[in-house]
């Protein structure tokens, strides 16, 4: 009887299961197509109110997570059980007191791993041309709220889901334009402009800085508000002849992680790709496959990684245009790379919705089964961190190993006819086997120890940009301590409102990795070959990065502090406006003063500056009002000026360009975000603009981000972003003026005369080329001569330095260095570096920038660092009435580099 009872019962829940389904449309009853349709695209606003049906759903909840940069609203569809769902206050808890692991014992970590729910981030569309990543998000939503076999029923009950819609305005701009044509074969992705408004795919370079409002928003929910156990962020595209690249990454992983964490990808890397090959589903490749690893911080995939969450990430082909699966031969070969590949074949854009579906369900199904496993272990992790944080503790890096190394070859070059293993040890055969006490000179050496805790004290000169790096570390979840009395360190005094960052927390990988350099390993092909390019940034020290003075301390730091709540945002402490005889004075080492000179001279308020670069303004009414709320809005300090000071130089806004082109520039985009930031006024110039000369007439000075301006060889392919570029005739008049580059017959001559003009022009990275052009006293300081006295740039084999941060010297008393410190850290990615001709007498030419020694390396990778030394890497030169200036350095690099700011703002005054 109650094996019947139980029968009958089976079947209610199936039938009201059924019936629940039955309510919800189907993506084709409500976009009129079915996901993975060739030729199709769904908008965002068709989304968003597919969105709003499916949370009709029991098993569905829609939460607004914030407005995007252009307004629209950024939603997160939460799917599980209802019974899950009407706990969820309860399973959000449970995720983050295990996550932070603070106050809990392992058996009640254990408790409430038994109790809580796996909680898994799925999102799509971060990159909206990669349409793969909106679509199987929309399809895999669709079948978590519909099906009902027994795997998607097991799913609901043992996770929570948030799925996660990652750029709402990129998928709007996308589909609309792809499908603005009929005819289908004249579909295609190549938009106007970035997809993001200010930095197209920069948006995933975002994540530890979170300049984008999108940004916020999601790392509000990664880091804040639920701390899921493990986060999926789909991508295209894969490698040629593969249909998708996934987990376990490749090496180099980042030396503070936890080794959980690298195991933990290696396992679910293992079930996404199990469940393809069990479905019959061939190309997934991994580890050495790729060129994916889990080095860097600052990607929606790779930031999690520092705060204990198991990053997935997929890169898969396809797209609503049919494609084929290109041939390439090694790709065939079965290897542990590619255990499963995949023959060339007509590719359509169902297949890959259908791979991501399964690789999402591999995923899920794995949180359900391991279910404590994934809540205890982010737990442990959390707890090992702490326990790092509050004892004597010293990390694996490359530089410490080295010295290990060197500290033995040193003691056998004094005494050759030792025994290696003098304490006895012997090495039975294998060459690297050396005596444990060079292991005991460096690893239990104090000044090697990791740092217990950071002390930003408020009593810096740019106080309020250290407020901003504080901002960062608390969006990203941090615990920050601030200081409501003076208290001291060591003997050192600080004031009251500083704050401490202590490393004895859950996320105390993402605090080393802000305030340590990253030691990069030297990664070659092959001993004497050439250098394995790291996937984005080799170094990235943000502390370094925004120029924040700080305080390293190696034992416990206690004082009279309070715990800022997590995630809450700080302002810098207001100052007061002195009374003012004849003006106010404002100090250029403040960049938050360039705001307030800019609204200073909007209102029309007379500005100057000193011979030292101070500002100066006048006393009035207007510049009261403007400084007043400067001072308590923005926290510069603001000093009365008894008499007006000598030498003068009035300033004036300029009328700025900033080179675009089509599709988008991401540095320009960066660069127009900075600028509004800081109030600056400017248009956007094309090639075709530039072309047709006059520039004068429109322009004062114009900027020229990185990939701008050619190099003076052959003319290069264009290398357009989005397949090939479309034609003039399918563009309406607003873009037609957008397409083109600059070019070295045509576009350099009309530089060159509004340069000879009076016009300024300001050069960043690659577009420095613009002094070769131009022929003046410069040449590449990065050759060599070959075996046929040739010269030719230095090959990878001698020197090599992508994206890290160098120290560089300045020349403090130039009028463009105003504000600067004598030496500052530049952000150096193959940047170019200069030496002056022996024919510079008399042009007029200042070295602004350069290195002063062979190992400027801060934070990164330098192989063949000492090839820098006395280089130049920045410059200025007049240029018949105007003036060049050519910054090698990235110097506003994605809206970080606070520290070298002033560098372009100096210059964009008359």
């Amino acid at each position: 009887m109650k094996r019947k009872f139980y029968g009958i019962l089976g079947l209610l829940i199936a039938y009201l299961s059924a019936t629940h389904a039955q309510t919800v449309p189907s993506p084709k009853e409500h976009f009129g197509f079915n996901i993975g349709d060739d030729y199709q695209l769904a908008t965002y606003t068709q989304t968003e109110a597919y969105f709003k049906k499916l949370a009709e759903s029991d098993r569905a909840e829609l939460v607004d997570i914030g407005l995007t940069e252009e307004g629209r609203h950024q939603y997160m569809l939460i799917v599980s059980s209802p019974e899950n769902l009407q706990k969820l206050s309860r399973y959000k808890e449970i995720s983050r007191q295990l996550a932070h692991a603070t106050g809990l014992t392992d058996e009640t970590a254990r408790q409430l791993a038994a109790e809580g729910k796996a909680v898994v981030w799925i999102d799509g569309g971060l990159h909206a041309t990669e349409t793969v990543g909106t679509h199987q998000l929309i399809e895999t939503m669709w079948q978590l709220v519909s099906r009902t076999d027994a795997e998607t029923m097991e799913i609901l009950k043992n996770d929570i889901i948030l799925l996660t819609h990652a750029n709402p305005d990129g998928q709007e701009l996308v589909s609309n334009w792809y499908m603005r044509f009929a005819d289908t074969k004249k579909r295609a992705l190549n938009i106007p402009r970035l997809y993001e408004k200010y930095v197209g795919h920069d948006n995933n370079r975002d994540f530890y800085m979170m300049n984008m409002k999108e940004s916020q928003n999601i790392s509000r929910q990664l880091f804040v508000e639920w701390i899921p156990q493990i986060m999926y962020n789909h991508h295209q595209r894969g490698p040629a002849g593969s249909v998708l690249a996934g987990p376990p990454y490749r090496d180099p992983f980042n030396y503070v992680f936890d080794p959980l964490i690298v195991t933990s990808i290696d396992a679910v890397g293992a079930a996404m790709n199990n469940r393809l090959n069990v479905e019959g589903k061939p190309g997934y490749t991994q580890r050495q496959g790729s060129t994916f690893s889990t080095w860097w911080n600052g990607g929606l995939r790779t930031t999690p990684y520092f705060h204990n969450m198991i990053g997935l990430l997929t890169e898969i082909i396809g797209g609503p245009t049919p494609e084929t699966v290109p041939l390439v031969p090694d790709r065939l070969i079965p290897k542990g790379s590619t255990p499963n590949p995949v023959a060339p074949q007509m590719w359509h854009f169902r297949q890959s919705i259908d791979y991501s579906v399964s690789l999402n369900y591999a995923v899920l199904d794995y949180a359900a089964r391991y279910r404590t496993e994934l809540l205890y272990n982010i737990y442990k992790m959390g707890k090992n961190a702490i326990e790092r944080g509050s004892a004597d503790h010293w990390t694996f890096y490359p530089r410490y190993i080295d010295a290990i190394s060197k500290a033995h070859k040193l003691d056998k070059a004094k005494d050759t006819a030792k025994e290696e293993n003098e304490d006895g040890e012997f090495a039975f055969g294998k060459e690297d086997t050396i005596a444990s006490k060079y292991y005991t000179s460096v690893m239990q050496d104090p000044a090697y120890r990791d740092a217990r805790a950071y002390v930003i004290s408020s009593s810096q000169a740019d106080f309020p940009t250290a407020v901003k790096f504080i901002n960062a570390l608390s969006r990203s979840g941090i615990a920050i301590h601030k200081a409501t009395a003076a208290f001291a360190v060591n003997g050192k005094q600080y004031p009251a409102g500083s704050y401490v960052v202590k490393t004895a927390q859950a996320f105390r990988p993402h605090v080393i990795d802000m305030f340590e350099p990253q030691d990069h390993p030297n990664d070659f092909q092959y001993a004497g070959g050439p250098p394995i390019r790291p996937y984005d940034a080799a170094g990235w020290t943000l502390a370094y990065q925004m120029g924040v003075q700080f305080d390293r301390i190696l034992d416990v730091v206690d004082g009279p502090f309070t715990q800022i709540p997590y995630g809450q945002i700080e302002t810098p402490p207001a100052t007061s406006l002195p009374v003012a005889k004849k003006g106010y004075l404002i100090s250029a080492t403040v960049n938050n003063a360039f705001i307030t000179v800019n609204d200073l001279l909007a209102a029309g308020v007379k500005v100057s500056r000193t011979p030292n670069g101070t500002f100066y303004v006048p006393a009035g009414s207007k510049a009261r009002a403007i400084l007043t709320k400067a001072v308590t809005e923005l926290g510069i300090t603001v000093e009365s000026a008894d008499n007006v000071p000598g030498q003068l130089k009035a300033l004036a806004p300029l009328r700025i360009g900033i080179w675009n082109t089509y599709g988008g520039s991401i540095p320009a985009g960066w660069l127009s975000w900075l600028m509004e930031q800081y109030h600056y006024s400017y248009k956007m110039l094309y090639s075709r603009e530039v072309d047709k000369g006059d520039l004068k007439k429109k322009y004062d000075l114009l900027i020229f981000v990185g990939g701008a301006i050619p190099d003076t060889g052959k003319p290069k392919k264009d290398n357009f972003p989005f397949g090939k570029p479309p034609k003039p005739e399918d563009l309406t008049d607003e873009f037609k003026p957008w397409l083109g580059r600059i070019s070295k017959d045509t576009s350099i001559p009309q530089l060159k005369a509004f340069l000879e003009s009076g016009g300024k022009i300001v050069t960043i990275g690659s577009s420095t080329n613009l002094a070769y052009h131009l022929k003046l006293p410069v040449e590449n300081a990065l050759t060599e001569k070959n075996s046929k006295g040739e010269i030719k740039p230095l090959p990878g084999t001698k020197y090599y330095i992508p994206g890290s941060l160098l120290i560089a010297d300045l020349d403090t008393t130039a009028v463009e260095n105003w504000g600067m410190k004598a030496k500052n850290d530049v952000y150096f990615e193959k940047s170019p570096v200069f030496r002056f001709t022996a024919d510079t007498a008399g042009t007029g030419i200042r070295k602004l920038i350069w290195f002063s020694t062979a190992t400027p390396l801060h934070s990164g990778w330098a192989w063949g660092q000492s090839y820098l030394k006395d280089g130049i890497a920045a410059f200025s030169v007049p240029v018949g009435a105007g003036k060049l200036y050519a910054f090698g350095p990235e110097i506003t690099f994605r809206g970080q580099s606070h520290s070298t700011f002033k560098l372009l703002f100096n210059q964009l005054y008359k």
